[in-house]
Parts: C-alpha cells; structure tokens; sequence
C-alpha cells in the first residue's frame, strides 16, 4: 500500500499535498481521540480508585476541548457534594 502512494506521489507530483493532508487530518483525528481517552471526566481508567470521577470535578475544572467566552474561573459550585 506504502509503495503503491510512493509510486502513484513520483508519477503524479501534484497528489503529494493530498497526501499529506490526509495523513495530517488521521493523525489529528487520533490525537483528539487520545485527549478524548485521557482527560474527559466521561471515561473511567481506574474502577477501584475513583469509580465516579465526574463527582468530584469542580465548576471551574476545564475539561472541555474547547468553549467559546466561558471563563472557568468566575464560574461557582451548583451542585451537591457526594
């Protein structure tokens, strides 16, 4: 398959930056997987530890990839404790 790109990239040059711009959009589809997977309070890695770790996040724990004009800081606690 590799070869197949490399001959198809030295016959056509001009199919080089569609190359790369796939393999930049995988790879940056499997980083936001990784960021997804490590540090979204959704996902739970250690049941015995911290079963609900979405309990204990705080109002102004930024945990979202991106939000518009929300800042984290003036944010206060609606919530119970458990």
């Amino acid at each position: 398959m590799l070869c197949q790109i490399i001959v198809q990239a030295k016959k056509h040059l001009s199919l080089i930056p569609l190359f790369l711009f796939i393999r930049a959009g995988g790879i940056g589809a499997a980083l936001y997987l990784l960021h997804l997977a490590l540090f979204n309070p959704d996902v739970c890695w250690d049941r015995k530890n911290n079963p609900e770790p979405w309990n204990k996040l705080c109002p102004n724990d930024k945990y979202k990839f991106y939000s518009v004009n929300v800042d984290y800081n003036k944010l206060k606690k609606e919530r119970l404790d458990f």
